[in-house]
Order: C-alpha cells, then structure tokens, then sequence
C-alpha cells in the first residue's frame, strides 16, 4: 500500500513535469517574439505601430479568454481542455514559422492566443488539486512560477539565437517538438478529473463582454496616437462600458464565468490587480528593454538576449525549491512586499540609463535585482491569488490568475509602448537627434513602470492578509 501510494506521489510530479513543459512552451513564445522584431519588421514591412501587433495579436485572445477556458475546463475537465489547447497552440505556431505576410502572421499569432489560453487557463487550478497538502503545494507552485517568470527571459535569450543562427520563421517552428511530446505525455501521465458537468452553463455572453472589451481598451491605447482626442474617448468609453457590462453580466447570470463571490476573498482580488501591475512594469520592461538594446546601443539579436539572462538566472536560482522555503519561512505577504520593492528600484535604475550606457555599470544591476524580485513575486501572488478557491471554483480561479498576468502584459505593453513613442516623436520634432530621442522615451517608459510596480507595493502592504491570518480573521468575524 504504502509503495503504492509512493508511486502515486512520484507519477504526480512527473505530471507536474508535463504540465510545466506545456507552460513553458506558451510563456516561451510570450517574450521570444521581443527578440526577432526587428527581423519581422524588415522582412515582412511592418510600420512601427503595426509591429506591436505582432505582439498583441496574441497577448489579447489569451487575456480574454482565459477565465472562459477556466470556466470550460471545470466544466468538461481539466485535462481535456489542456490538451484541446496544446493541440491548438502547436498547429498555429506552424502557420506562424509559415507565414509570408503580415495579415497571416497576425492572424495565427490570434489563433495560438486562443491555444495558449486553452491551456494556461487550467494548469494552476491541475496543480492546486494535485497537491492540496501546504507544504507540496508550495513546492509545486514554485516550480510552476519558476516557468511562467525564467519562461519570459529565457524566451529573450532563445529568440537571439534562432534569430542571428537561422531566422525569425525558428522562433516559432521550435513550438512543434515541445508541443508534440507534452501532448503525448499528458495523454499517458496527467490525472482526469470529470467535470462538473456542461449543464452548468459556460457563459458565453460575459466571454463576449470581457473580450471584447480588452481588446477595444488596448486598440484604443495604442491607436491613441493615430486618431483625435474625441475619437479615443468615444473608443475608450466603448470599451469601459463593454467591461462594465461583463461585471454587470457576472452579477446576474445564473453561471456566470468569473462568479463576484471569488473576488470577495481580498488576497484573491489584491493578488490579482497586483498582478496585473507587477506584469504591466515588467513585460514592458522586456520589450523597450530589448528595442533599447537594439536601438540605442546597437546589440545584435544574441547580445540582447544575453543581456537579459540574468534575469533568469535570477528566477532560477529562487523559483526551483529557494522561494517556496522563504514564503513557508516569512510568509508570501511580506517576501511580495519585498520582492515588489526589488523590481521597482531595478526599474528606477534602468530609467536613468544614458545614451552611452556600460552594460555591467547601468544595466545588469537592474536584470539582477528583477530576476530575484520576480523569482520570489511569481509564486508569492500565485499561491495568495489561489488562497481561498474552493476546488470547483480552483478553474476559474487559475484562469484569473493567468488572465491578469496576460492583461498586465497587453495593457502595459500598449500604455508604456505608447507614452514612449509619444515622447520620441515630441522630441525628434524638437531637433533632438534619433538616438537621444528614442534613449529619453524608453527612460520615460522605465519611470512609468517604476511608478506601477510601486503601487503594487502599497496594494500588498495595506490589502493582503497572511492567508492563515485571513482565514482567523474571517472566522473571528462569523462568531461575532
């Protein structure tokens, strides 16, 4: 009995394996296309502002529709839906390495968005309900945020050397393998649970909502610049009012896909718009980090992604099993609040970085800090984001959690993109020379990211309870 249950623990963690491989394949593709951006422009004749579509074009469907594939996996089951999306993601990463203009890049980077959300959507709510005792659990989610944060900066690095030693088309064809093999493997390792059951309704009509209204809001911010005041406010109100609407639809739909009661735990909701801010500062870091590499200091494709490994590394050496002792050791509130403060000072280093600028002197102190702040932030605000979901909301639950990290990164890339380009042109307009112009609008960028970051400190440090605190707190208050 006992080899048996032995057997069961150790097939778990080889599912974790799988799951994480599935992850890593889509986190991966997120940051690898910063890298080869200038190759696509030159090659496909991208405009500056067509080219960040490159970009969104997937970060959109896949903060979209997250909570919906959530919803859907709780309701068909989990692993279905994981492999319904690698399946989906793999295919549309053939087109993309296929493509041969930009209408069909675009439209395939859409359709793995859809992919990437079928499958990211379920993996953390698969790993909550594999290993519910505290102390796996916490060692479980480390490694699952080891890929989602090290995913991103190892794309950088990987999107060089595709790049300089074959082309941008590679970026996109490694999917294939990784998505093949983690297919196979989770068909013969990752545990079926049964849904609960499609009767319980998937509701399409707040999908539409949240959708549509995402990606009117980011359509909005990076079109801001192309269109007249009055044209951006009627848009935006469009879309404030299309999200408006979905919080109206989840208050009233019989099933609705995000239901309000998961949003009145205040770790869940705190972690969650921390999230969103944490990730709209970093991501945004990683794309004008890797156009100022490229552009101010003139870094081919490999250096750029040399440059940002220690941003990994930093991840890395935390994320494998370091931070899941530091948060059971001091606790997930004040090791986010700490890590939070990292990521904001490397942040305010890089937005005082020169034109003329030493890579060791004004630019790895920051990687460094943002690696370890990031390796400890990701699991911290995964495993608080997860704190109070119950096992049929544990879906849905890790649908928002991946839908925010997404939206921060479609939001902070088009709000930080814009602002710098805004910035670049005012002064390229003034007579400042290209290089000082672009040098000051990626600063101005960084500073912004700064100042999100920074919120996220204050939010953790007055919103967030100690999920054993929050627990006491809530039963304190139902005995009177």
């Amino acid at each position: 009995m006992s080899q048996a249950i032995s057997q069961q623990r150790d097939s778990r963690w080889f599912a974790l394996v799988v799951l994480c491989a599935g992850m890593l394949m889509i986190i991966l593709d997120g940051t690898i296309v910063n890298v080869a951006l200038p190759a696509i422009q030159a090659d496909l004749d991208f405009s500056q502002s067509g080219l960040a579509w490159v970009i969104n074009a997937y970060l959109i469907p896949f903060g979209g529709l997250l909570l919906l594939a959530g919803r859907a996996g709780d309701l068909v089951g989990r692993k279905r839906m994981f492999l319904a999306g690698i399946a989906v993601f793999t295919v549309a990463s053939l087109l993309c390495g296929l493509a041969t203009s930009q209408e069909l890049l675009i439209a395939a980077r859409f359709v793995q968005g859809i992919g990437g959300a079928m499958a990211a959507a379920v993996i953390l709510g698969m790993i909550v309900t594999m290993f519910p005792e505290k102390g796996e659990q916490a060692r479980a989610i480390g490694v699952f945020g080891f890929v989602a944060a090290a995913g991103g900066s190892l794309g950088l690095l990987a999107g060089g050397l595709l790049t300089e030693a074959i082309s941008w088309h590679w970026i996109f064809f490694v999917n294939l393998p990784i998505g093949l093999v983690a297919f196979a493997l989770a068909v013969r390792t990752v545990p079926g649970e049964k849904g609960i059951g499609v009767r319980e309704g998937a509701d399409v009509a707040g999908a539409l909502l949240v959708t549509s209204g995402l990606m009117l809001g980011v359509y909005t911010i990076v079109k801001a610049a192309d269109h007249s005041a009055v044209h951006t406010l009627l848009v935006g109100a469009a879309a404030l009012t299309l999200l408006v609407g979905f919080v109206v639809r989840q208050a009233t739909a019989a099933n609705p896909l995000l239901p309000l009661r998961i949003l009145a735990s205040r770790n869940v909701a705190g972690a969650n718009v921390i999230q969103v801010l944490m990730v709209a500062g970093m991501f945004g870091m990683f794309f004008l980090g890797a156009l100022y590499l490229e552009r101010v200091l003139g870094y081919d494709p490999l250096r750029i992604g040399l440059g940002f490994l220690p941003v990994g590394v930093g991840i890395g050496t935390l994320s494998l099993g370091a931070s899941a002792r530091i948060n059971t050791r001091f606790g997930e509130r004040p090791v986010l609040v700490a890590a939070l403060v990292l990521i904001t000072v490397g942040l305010l280093l890089l937005a005082r970085a020169p034109v003329d600028a030493n890579y060791l002197v004004d630019f790895f102190p920051s990687t460094v800090l943002m690696g370890v702040g990031a390796g400890l932030a990701f699991p911290a605000t995964m495993t608080l984001a997860m704190s109070d979901a119950t096992k049929d909301d544990s879906g849905v639950a890790s649908g928002l959690v991946n839908t925010t990290q997404q939206v921060g990164g479609a939001l902070g890339l088009a709000v930080l993109a814009t602002l710098a380009t805004a910035h670049t042109n005012g002064l390229l307009a003034r007579g400042e020379t290209a290089v000082e112009a672009m040098n000051s609008g990626y600063r101005l960028a960084f500073g912004v990211a700064a100042g999100l970051v920074a919120v996220a400190v204050v939010l953790a440090v007055t919103v967030l309870r100690q999920p054993q605190e929050s627990t006491e707190r809530e039963l304190a208050s139902a005995l009177g």
